[in-house]
Protein backbone atom coordinates (compact mmCIF):
# COMPACT_ATOMS: atom_id res chain seq x y z
CA UNK A 1 0.00 0.00 0.00
CA UNK A 2 1.22 3.73 -0.98
CA UNK A 3 1.68 6.45 1.64
CA UNK A 4 1.20 8.90 -1.54
CA UNK A 5 -1.04 12.01 -1.76
CA UNK A 6 -2.49 11.26 -4.58
CA UNK A 7 -2.08 8.34 -7.19
CA UNK A 8 0.13 9.09 -10.54
CA UNK A 9 0.29 7.48 -13.84
CA UNK A 10 2.44 5.20 -12.44
CA UNK A 11 0.28 4.03 -9.68
CA UNK A 12 -2.29 2.98 -11.90
CA UNK A 13 -0.44 1.17 -14.47
CA UNK A 14 1.44 -0.79 -11.74
CA UNK A 15 -2.58 -1.27 -10.59
CA UNK A 16 -2.88 -2.66 -14.11
CA UNK A 17 0.05 -5.23 -13.44
CA UNK A 18 -1.39 -5.64 -10.10
CA UNK A 19 -5.13 -6.87 -10.99
CA UNK A 20 -4.41 -8.25 -14.80
CA UNK A 21 -4.76 -11.79 -13.77
CA UNK A 22 -8.07 -11.29 -11.79
CA UNK A 23 -10.06 -8.74 -13.80
CA UNK A 24 -11.81 -8.81 -17.17
CA UNK A 25 -11.10 -6.31 -19.77
CA UNK A 26 -14.05 -4.70 -20.94
CA UNK A 27 -15.04 -3.88 -24.69
CA UNK A 28 -15.50 -0.53 -26.08
CA UNK A 29 -17.96 -0.58 -28.46
CA UNK A 30 -19.15 1.58 -30.97
CA UNK A 31 -22.81 2.26 -31.59
CA UNK A 32 -24.77 3.64 -35.49
CA UNK A 33 -27.78 4.44 -33.64
CA UNK A 34 -25.88 7.21 -30.80
CA UNK A 35 -23.29 7.94 -34.03
CA UNK A 36 -25.94 9.24 -36.28
CA UNK A 37 -28.26 10.71 -33.04
CA UNK A 38 -25.26 12.57 -31.63
CA UNK A 39 -23.63 13.35 -35.11
CA UNK A 40 -20.27 12.26 -33.53
CA UNK A 41 -18.49 9.61 -32.50
CA UNK A 42 -19.49 7.75 -29.26
CA UNK A 43 -16.96 4.96 -26.98
CA UNK A 44 -19.29 2.74 -25.05
CA UNK A 45 -17.09 1.56 -21.76
CA UNK A 46 -19.09 -1.17 -20.61
CA UNK A 47 -17.71 -2.28 -17.34
CA UNK A 48 -21.31 -3.48 -16.65
CA UNK A 49 -19.48 -7.01 -18.00
CA UNK A 50 -16.96 -6.28 -15.40
CA UNK A 51 -16.61 -8.87 -12.63
CA UNK A 52 -19.28 -8.46 -9.88
CA UNK A 53 -21.05 -6.88 -12.45
CA UNK A 54 -19.69 -3.18 -11.88
CA UNK A 55 -16.00 -0.59 -12.50
CA UNK A 56 -15.64 -1.61 -8.34
CA UNK A 57 -13.87 -4.83 -8.37
CA UNK A 58 -10.76 -3.50 -9.79
CA UNK A 59 -9.78 -0.83 -6.73
CA UNK A 60 -11.19 -3.05 -4.11
CA UNK A 61 -8.67 -5.83 -5.77
CA UNK A 62 -5.83 -3.39 -6.25
CA UNK A 63 -6.66 -2.89 -2.35
CA UNK A 64 -6.86 -6.03 -0.95
CA UNK A 65 -4.34 -7.88 -3.25
CA UNK A 66 -1.71 -5.02 -1.71
CA UNK A 67 -3.18 -6.20 2.20
CA UNK A 68 -3.05 -9.88 1.06
CA UNK A 69 0.69 -9.31 0.33
CA UNK A 70 1.47 -7.99 4.05
CA UNK A 71 -0.92 -10.50 5.81
CA UNK A 72 -2.08 -13.93 5.04
CA UNK A 73 -4.69 -13.95 7.86
CA UNK A 74 -6.13 -10.33 7.56
CA UNK A 75 -9.86 -9.84 8.00
CA UNK A 76 -11.33 -6.90 5.91
CA UNK A 77 -14.22 -4.69 6.57
CA UNK A 78 -15.93 -2.21 4.64
CA UNK A 79 -19.01 -0.38 4.17
CA UNK A 80 -21.32 0.05 0.77
CA UNK A 81 -24.87 0.36 -1.18
CA UNK A 82 -23.84 -2.95 -3.06
CA UNK A 83 -21.60 -2.70 -5.62
CA UNK A 84 -18.22 -1.96 -3.51
CA UNK A 85 -19.60 -4.37 -1.66
CA UNK A 86 -19.62 -7.32 -3.65
CA UNK A 87 -16.37 -6.23 -4.93
CA UNK A 88 -14.49 -6.29 -1.87
CA UNK A 89 -16.34 -9.92 -0.87
CA UNK A 90 -15.34 -11.44 -4.36
CA UNK A 91 -11.62 -9.78 -3.69
CA UNK A 92 -11.34 -10.99 -0.53
CA UNK A 93 -12.32 -14.40 -1.37
CA UNK A 94 -9.57 -14.97 -4.05
CA UNK A 95 -7.07 -13.51 -1.50
CA UNK A 96 -8.41 -15.94 0.70
CA UNK A 97 -9.56 -13.42 3.32
CA UNK A 98 -12.67 -13.08 5.08
CA UNK A 99 -14.68 -9.89 4.34
CA UNK A 100 -17.29 -7.74 6.38
CA UNK A 101 -19.29 -5.23 5.25
CA UNK A 102 -21.51 -2.29 6.00
CA UNK A 103 -24.40 -2.05 4.23
CA UNK A 104 -28.00 -0.14 4.06
CA UNK A 105 -30.98 -1.67 5.07
CA UNK A 106 -32.93 -1.28 1.76
CA UNK A 107 -29.85 -1.88 -0.15
CA UNK A 108 -31.18 -3.48 -3.49
CA UNK A 109 -31.95 -7.23 -3.46
CA UNK A 110 -29.39 -8.18 -6.08
CA UNK A 111 -26.58 -5.96 -4.38
CA UNK A 112 -26.90 -7.84 -0.96
CA UNK A 113 -27.36 -11.53 -2.95
CA UNK A 114 -24.35 -10.99 -4.63
CA UNK A 115 -22.18 -9.86 -1.88
CA UNK A 116 -23.76 -13.38 0.13
CA UNK A 117 -23.14 -15.25 -2.43
CA UNK A 118 -19.19 -14.09 -2.93
CA UNK A 119 -19.07 -14.90 0.62
CA UNK A 120 -18.74 -11.45 2.44
CA UNK A 121 -20.27 -11.31 5.78
CA UNK A 122 -23.21 -8.23 6.30
CA UNK A 123 -23.63 -5.81 8.71
CA UNK A 124 -27.03 -3.73 8.18
CA UNK A 125 -27.70 -0.51 9.13
CA UNK A 126 -30.23 2.05 8.95
CA UNK A 127 -29.21 4.87 6.80
CA UNK A 128 -31.75 7.74 8.04
CA UNK A 129 -30.28 7.13 11.51
CA UNK A 130 -26.75 5.49 11.92
CA UNK A 131 -23.59 6.47 9.65
CA UNK A 132 -21.71 3.85 8.23
CA UNK A 133 -18.34 4.81 8.66
CA UNK A 134 -18.92 4.99 12.17
CA UNK A 135 -20.01 1.41 12.33
CA UNK A 136 -17.40 0.01 10.06
CA UNK A 137 -14.72 1.72 11.80
CA UNK A 138 -15.80 0.15 15.15
CA UNK A 139 -16.28 -3.24 13.42
CA UNK A 140 -12.60 -2.79 12.56
CA UNK A 141 -11.18 -1.76 15.63
CA UNK A 142 -13.10 -5.05 17.11
CA UNK A 143 -11.90 -7.55 14.49
CA UNK A 144 -8.07 -5.79 14.17
CA UNK A 145 -9.36 -5.66 10.38
CA UNK A 146 -7.87 -3.59 7.50
CA UNK A 147 -10.78 -1.08 6.28
CA UNK A 148 -11.19 -1.09 2.24
CA UNK A 149 -13.38 2.86 1.63
CA UNK A 150 -15.55 2.99 -1.10
CA UNK A 151 -13.58 5.45 -2.97
CA UNK A 152 -11.04 7.76 -0.78
CA UNK A 153 -8.06 5.32 -0.88
CA UNK A 154 -4.96 6.22 -2.87
CA UNK A 155 -5.56 2.03 -3.99
CA UNK A 156 -8.84 1.88 -4.98
CA UNK A 157 -8.63 5.28 -6.71
CA UNK A 158 -5.10 3.50 -8.49
CA UNK A 159 -6.94 0.36 -9.26
CA UNK A 160 -10.49 2.55 -10.30
CA UNK A 161 -7.81 4.53 -13.12
CA UNK A 162 -7.03 1.04 -14.83
CA UNK A 163 -11.17 1.57 -16.38
CA UNK A 164 -9.36 4.92 -17.79
CA UNK A 165 -6.08 3.40 -18.79
CA UNK A 166 -7.69 0.60 -20.23
CA UNK A 167 -9.96 3.03 -22.60
CA UNK A 168 -7.42 5.30 -23.55
CA UNK A 169 -5.49 2.45 -24.98
CA UNK A 170 -8.50 1.10 -26.89
CA UNK A 171 -9.58 4.29 -28.16
CA UNK A 172 -5.84 4.38 -29.39
CA UNK A 173 -5.83 1.20 -31.59
CA UNK A 174 -8.71 2.51 -33.43
CA UNK A 175 -7.04 5.65 -33.99
CA UNK A 176 -9.75 7.99 -32.23
CA UNK A 177 -9.06 10.49 -29.59
CA UNK A 178 -12.08 11.84 -26.99
CA UNK A 179 -12.47 15.24 -26.95
CA UNK A 180 -15.24 14.50 -24.03
CA UNK A 181 -15.67 12.03 -21.37
CA UNK A 182 -18.81 11.51 -19.57
CA UNK A 183 -18.86 9.65 -16.23
CA UNK A 184 -20.58 8.47 -13.50
CA UNK A 185 -19.50 10.37 -10.14
CA UNK A 186 -20.31 9.48 -6.81
CA UNK A 187 -18.08 9.73 -4.15
CA UNK A 188 -15.11 10.11 -7.16
CA UNK A 189 -13.28 7.44 -6.94
CA UNK A 190 -13.95 6.04 -10.83
CA UNK A 191 -13.36 9.60 -12.36
CA UNK A 192 -10.58 10.61 -10.27
CA UNK A 193 -9.10 7.31 -11.07
CA UNK A 194 -10.13 7.88 -15.12
CA UNK A 195 -8.62 11.61 -15.19
CA UNK A 196 -5.13 10.66 -14.76
CA UNK A 197 -4.42 8.28 -17.45
CA UNK A 198 -7.26 10.14 -19.34
CA UNK A 199 -5.15 13.82 -18.84
CA UNK A 200 -2.08 11.72 -19.89
CA UNK A 201 -2.88 10.45 -23.07
CA UNK A 202 -5.44 13.39 -24.14
CA UNK A 203 -4.55 16.26 -22.86
CA UNK A 204 -7.40 18.65 -24.39
CA UNK A 205 -9.97 16.46 -23.27
CA UNK A 206 -12.85 17.39 -20.86
CA UNK A 207 -13.58 15.34 -18.61
CA UNK A 208 -17.33 15.92 -16.93
CA UNK A 209 -18.53 14.05 -13.55
CA UNK A 210 -21.99 12.91 -13.84
CA UNK A 211 -24.35 12.90 -11.07
CA UNK A 212 -28.07 12.46 -9.93
CA UNK A 213 -30.48 15.56 -9.39
CA UNK A 214 -29.89 16.04 -5.57
CA UNK A 215 -26.72 14.41 -5.29
CA UNK A 216 -24.79 17.40 -7.42
CA UNK A 217 -21.85 17.44 -4.59
CA UNK A 218 -19.07 16.95 -6.64
CA UNK A 219 -20.61 19.93 -9.25
CA UNK A 220 -21.32 22.31 -6.65
CA UNK A 221 -17.82 21.94 -5.58
CA UNK A 222 -15.99 22.02 -8.11
CA UNK A 223 -17.67 25.40 -8.83
CA UNK A 224 -17.34 26.56 -5.55
CA UNK A 225 -13.81 24.67 -5.66
CA UNK A 226 -14.45 23.89 -2.24
CA UNK A 227 -16.13 20.65 -0.73
CA UNK A 228 -19.55 21.11 -0.20
CA UNK A 229 -22.14 18.57 0.96
CA UNK A 230 -26.10 17.66 -0.41
CA UNK A 231 -29.42 18.13 1.24
CA UNK A 232 -30.24 14.99 3.57
CA UNK A 233 -33.77 14.90 2.47
CA UNK A 234 -32.85 14.43 -1.60
CA UNK A 235 -33.70 11.17 -2.44
CA UNK A 236 -32.69 9.31 -6.12
CA UNK A 237 -32.91 5.83 -7.65
CA UNK A 238 -29.09 6.06 -8.31
CA UNK A 239 -28.27 4.06 -5.40
CA UNK A 240 -24.77 3.57 -6.02
CA UNK A 241 -23.97 7.44 -5.96
CA UNK A 242 -25.48 8.42 -3.22
CA UNK A 243 -23.01 9.73 -0.96
CA UNK A 244 -23.05 13.03 0.98
CA UNK A 245 -19.94 15.07 0.05
CA UNK A 246 -16.86 14.37 -2.25
CA UNK A 247 -13.65 12.37 -1.19
CA UNK A 248 -10.81 14.35 0.54
CA UNK A 249 -8.43 12.32 -1.77
CA UNK A 250 -10.91 11.86 -4.98
CA UNK A 251 -11.83 16.05 -4.69
CA UNK A 252 -8.58 17.12 -5.06
CA UNK A 253 -7.36 15.08 -8.22
CA UNK A 254 -10.81 16.12 -9.40
CA UNK A 255 -10.35 19.80 -9.00
CA UNK A 256 -7.08 19.32 -10.68
CA UNK A 257 -8.62 17.65 -13.81
CA UNK A 258 -12.31 18.23 -14.25
CA UNK A 259 -14.86 19.77 -16.43
CA UNK A 260 -18.26 21.28 -15.05
CA UNK A 261 -20.38 18.77 -13.84
CA UNK A 262 -23.88 17.59 -15.16
CA UNK A 263 -26.93 16.74 -13.27
CA UNK A 264 -29.49 14.10 -14.55
CA UNK A 265 -32.98 13.39 -13.01
CA UNK A 266 -34.33 10.32 -12.36
CA UNK A 267 -36.57 10.47 -15.49
CA UNK A 268 -33.54 11.11 -17.57
CA UNK A 269 -31.96 8.29 -16.11
CA UNK A 270 -34.80 6.10 -16.61
CA UNK A 271 -34.71 6.89 -19.83
CA UNK A 272 -31.13 6.11 -20.57
CA UNK A 273 -32.14 2.55 -18.97
CA UNK A 274 -34.93 2.30 -21.60
CA UNK A 275 -32.44 3.47 -24.50
CA UNK A 276 -29.74 1.02 -23.64
CA UNK A 277 -31.90 -1.77 -23.00
CA UNK A 278 -33.33 -1.49 -26.47
CA UNK A 279 -30.58 0.26 -29.11
CA UNK A 280 -27.83 -1.09 -26.73
CA UNK A 281 -29.12 -4.73 -25.86
CA UNK A 282 -27.25 -4.12 -22.82
CA UNK A 283 -29.10 -4.24 -18.87
CA UNK A 284 -27.39 -1.02 -17.13
CA UNK A 285 -28.56 -0.26 -13.55
CA UNK A 286 -29.60 3.35 -12.63
CA UNK A 287 -26.41 5.02 -11.13
CA UNK A 288 -24.35 3.30 -14.29
CA UNK A 289 -26.51 4.96 -16.66
CA UNK A 290 -26.12 8.60 -15.80
CA UNK A 291 -23.43 9.11 -18.32
CA UNK A 292 -25.91 8.17 -20.90
CA UNK A 293 -28.40 10.23 -19.63
CA UNK A 294 -26.29 12.87 -19.94
CA UNK A 295 -25.76 11.99 -23.67
CA UNK A 296 -28.84 11.71 -24.84
CA UNK A 297 -30.74 14.84 -22.74
CA UNK A 298 -28.46 17.11 -24.48
CA UNK A 299 -27.83 15.04 -27.56
CA UNK A 300 -26.76 18.20 -29.69
CA UNK A 301 -24.04 19.39 -27.50
CA UNK A 302 -21.83 16.69 -29.25
CA UNK A 303 -22.14 17.24 -32.64
CA UNK A 304 -18.98 16.35 -34.11
CA UNK A 305 -17.51 15.50 -30.54
CA UNK A 306 -16.00 12.05 -29.77
CA UNK A 307 -17.49 10.87 -26.69
CA UNK A 308 -16.12 8.48 -24.35
CA UNK A 309 -19.15 7.17 -22.69
CA UNK A 310 -18.70 4.83 -19.26
CA UNK A 311 -21.31 2.17 -18.03
CA UNK A 312 -20.19 1.73 -14.95
CA UNK A 313 -21.94 -0.60 -13.30
CA UNK A 314 -25.02 -3.21 -14.20
CA UNK A 315 -26.15 -4.39 -11.30
CA UNK A 316 -30.14 -3.61 -10.83
CA UNK A 317 -33.07 -5.54 -9.32
CA UNK A 318 -35.43 -7.39 -11.94
CA UNK A 319 -38.53 -5.96 -10.19
CA UNK A 320 -37.07 -2.08 -10.73
CA UNK A 321 -35.70 -3.01 -13.90
CA UNK A 322 -39.11 -4.13 -15.21
CA UNK A 323 -40.90 -1.53 -14.02
CA UNK A 324 -38.78 0.94 -15.38
CA UNK A 325 -38.88 -0.88 -19.15
CA UNK A 326 -42.70 -0.38 -18.78
CA UNK A 327 -42.65 3.27 -18.48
Amino acid sequence: MTTKAAPTYTDIVSATCNIREHIRPTPLLRSRVLDELSGGHVLIKTEILQRTGSFKFRGAFNKIRRIADQSTNANIVAWSTGNHAQAVAAAARVCGLSSAIVMPQDAPKAKVEGTLKQGGEIIFYNREKENRETIGKRLAKEREAFIVPPYDDIDVIGGQGTVGLEAASQALMEDMIPDIALIPCGGGGLIAGCSIPLKTHFPSIKIHPVEPQGFDDTTRSLAARKRMKNSTNASSICDSLLVSTPGKITFKINLEHLSDGIVVTDDQVKSAIRFAFQHLKLVVEPGGAVGLAALLTNIARYKNRTVLLVLSGGNVDEAIFRRILSE
